[in-house]
């Protein structure tokens, strides 16, 4: 019987029981390898001891293909306004208080610039809000959106926490933010995690949320994530995960490459699809308004 055969036939019955599916039977997958399916909770667990290697191992591998998989951007995403991609810089764009949009600075260049020739009120350049004049009206608008689920508004309460130095209220909003599925926010966690900043030291937990800010395509994450790996003398990993965050537009993570490509651990096609796709990443973020906007330092709102 071939292999393929053989998974197909586990798939089929309790592979602790032997009991096949039928109307009346149900079998459910293994959650972590999905290699094998059970009739019951009793069968997975009479069954966990001769498949726990087994089940490790193809987890892992799963694992893996989730997480060395090539984001098709930063987690920033694109700019609602212009559909660009936004910079991984984050001075090249602003977070409304508003609506918790990040807009390019070459849109809110533009907005700005709309508003001054016409002598307008100023206003949010998505939702059209009049801007907040005052910290405490900013800081009122932010809770609004805290309290209607809003991850991004989260992650920056968040860190306006964190700033004040109370770590245990910023690892509150970040931990919602991640649950909400927000990288920055698993990112900041990781942090938390390795300084001990409000929370206990934990290497697992800091590596977890590294690896989801980093499946999150956040290149930062996964630059540390390259570097942690180095550390450890895991080498082929530190090389894929310089080479994503390269790829991302990450400068860092470019030097990196170049620098195990001269200590011989990365091939040169690998070094060049590398400098291809950060080439890629930086020009998709450009535009002739960014580029007017970066020259006049416009100021967020």
């Amino acid at each position: 019987m071939s292999a393929e055969n053989e998974a197909d036939e586990k798939m089929l019955c309790c592979a602790s029981c032997g009991k096949a599916q039928r109307d009346n039977i149900t079998l459910k997958k293994c959650t972590a390898c999905h290699l094998v399916k059970y009739c019951s909770v009793k069968c997975q667990k009479e069954h966990r001891p001769q498949h726990k290697r087994e089940c490790k191992k193809r987890a892992a591998e799963l694992r893996d293909e989730i997480l060395f998989n090539q984001p098709v951007s930063s987690h920033y995403g694109d700019c609602p306004i212009c559909c660009l991609p936004l910079s991984i810089d984050i001075k090249k764009s602003i977070l409304t208080s508003c609506c918790s949009k990040h807009i390019c600075e070459g849109c809110n260049f533009a907005n700005q610039k709309r508003e001054f020739e016409g002598k307008l009120q100023r206003k949010c350049p998505f939702c059209r809000k009049a801007v907040p004049k005052t910290k405490e009206e900013f800081n009122k608008r932010l809770m609004k959106r805290v309290e209607a689920n809003d991850p991004f508004a989260m992650c920056q309460m968040g860190t306006k926490r964190y700033n004040e130095g109370d770590f245990k209220t910023a690892f509150k909003y970040w931990t919602k933010a991640a649950a909400l599925g927000d990288a920055v926010a698993h990112y900041q966690l990781s942090i938390l995690y390795h300084n001990g900043q409000g929370v206990e030291k934990d290497e697992k937990k800091q590596l977890h949320h590294l690896e989801e800010a980093a499946i999150g395509g956040d290149p930062m994450a996964r630059h540390s994530l390259g570097c942690l790996e180095k550390e450890k003398g895991r080498v082929d990993k530190a090389v894929k995960h310089f080479i994503i965050a390269a790829k991302l537009g990450h400068d860092k993570s470019l030097e990196s490459v170049k620098n195990l490509y001269k200590a011989g651990y990365v091939s040169k096609d690998d070094v060049a699809a590398a400098l291809r796709g950060h080439q890629a990443a930086v020009d998709a973020t450009k535009s002739p308004q960014r580029d007017e906007a970066a020259k006049l330092a416009i100021h967020p709102l």
